[in-house]
């Protein structure tokens, strides 16, 4: 146990950076090696949790570190998915197939990141002067009326209306399988956005975050520039949206307007609240659960035989009981009963080695 004690100590003094590194280069190992040994569904999903992964991180950030309630990140990937879309519909290398043609997958993505992180800090502009359920009311009218557009009659020509738009498939390089590929490329953006994400929260701005989301009035008089730093967290949340937005047009070759429901922006939130806010493995948890439970109600409906209604309508009550439970069982999150069960198992231990023998 001296060892070990020795061994958490030398890695604790490691910089936050390289700690972080470290991390990530080892799990996106231990993932590409699990993505191996999966099947093509298998595979398709684990693109999706690591696409969802990607939302559910920022609109943590924005939550659980900065206290600024969104319903609207749903909209944000609506901008991501079609700033994707327009590229490669309008520009040559979207056509392009073969291994040389993945180079195009980099500045596609970083582009959608930048165009939802512009209209996230547009929003963040107006949610600055907003709080509590005003906040929530506009974000949630953004997560009802930015997917509408596309059906709008003097945009349906630039936007695809009701079907959308198509979007080329990235090649995978070698004998790599396609849906195998599809899972590289989204476990590898939500490393990435992990480890970003990870680095700003234990950073001076993740600290002036915090300082903002506990007390507003003291973090102004240490002269913090409260609304520019609200802004921030909402182009912070935005962005790591919009990649997800992207991804997932990548991985569903397309982007539609209703692919972008309502119940996609609860379901983001749902997973933040049950991973627990401020919580990037949280995140992960939470991204987990609202990719496979609907899947799994699903799949129980069908066997049950129930209505086509009902059915529909299975996402927004599995997110709304996701939620409940979350706030009654674990307030927390996931991630906090985790961490509450490892300082009870500490403190047991330190207890038992301070006993008499």
């Amino acid at each position: 146990m001296s060892g070990l004690a020795a061994m958490g100590r030398r890695w604790l003094r490691l910089p936050t950076l390289v700690r972080h590194l470290v991390v990530a280069l080892v799990g996106l190992g231990v993932l590409l090696a699990i993505s191996e040994a999966l099947s093509e569904y298998r595979n398709t999903q684990l693109a999706e949790i690591a696409y969802t992964v990607c939302a559910v991180a920022g609109l943590t950030l924005l939550t659980g570190l900065s206290g600024q309630i969104s319903l609207g990140n749903g909209a944000f990937m609506f901008v991501g998915a079609y700033t994707v879309a327009l590229l490669l519909k309008h520009h040559p290398f979207g056509g392009i197939t073969g291994y040389q043609s993945n180079w195009w997958l980099v500045p596609v993505l970083i582009l959608a990141v930048l165009v939802a992180a512009a209209v996230g800090g547009l929003v963040g502009v107006a949610a600055a002067r907003l709080r509590g359920p005003y906040l929530a009311g506009i974000t949630l009218a953004l997560a009802i009326g930015l997917p509408s557009l596309p059906k709008y009659q003097h945009l349906q020509s630039q936007l695809g209306g009701h079907a959308g738009i198509p979007i080329s498939a990235p090649a995978p390089p070698g004998s790599i399988d396609y849906f195998r590929w599809q899972a590289w490329i989204c476990l590898i953006a939500m490393v990435i956005t992990l480890f970003l994400l990870a680095n700003l929260a234990s950073s001076r701005v993740g600290r002036a975050f915090k300082a903002v989301r506990d007390d507003e009035i003291s973090a102004s008089l240490a002269g913090l520039p409260v609304a520019r730093i609200q802004i921030l967290a909402f182009v912070v949340s935005a962005a790591a949206a919009g990649l997800a937005g992207g991804l997932f047009g990548l991985i569903s070759l397309d982007a539609g307007p209703d692919s972008f429901p309502l119940s996609l922006s609860l379901g983001l939130l749902a997973a933040a609240v049950f991973g627990g806010l401020g919580s990037l493995p949280g995140a992960v948890y939470g991204a987990i659960l609202i990719t496979l439970l609907p899947q799994w109600a699903t799949d129980l409906s069908h066997q049950v035989s129930l209505s086509s209604k009902i059915v529909n309508n299975l996402p927004l009550l599995v997110y709304g009981a996701a939620l409940m439970l979350a706030m009654l069982a674990v307030p927390f999150g996931l991630q906090g009963l985790l961490r509450r069960g490892w300082h009870q198992v500490r403190d047991w231990r330190r207890r038992d080695g301070l006993a008499p023998g």
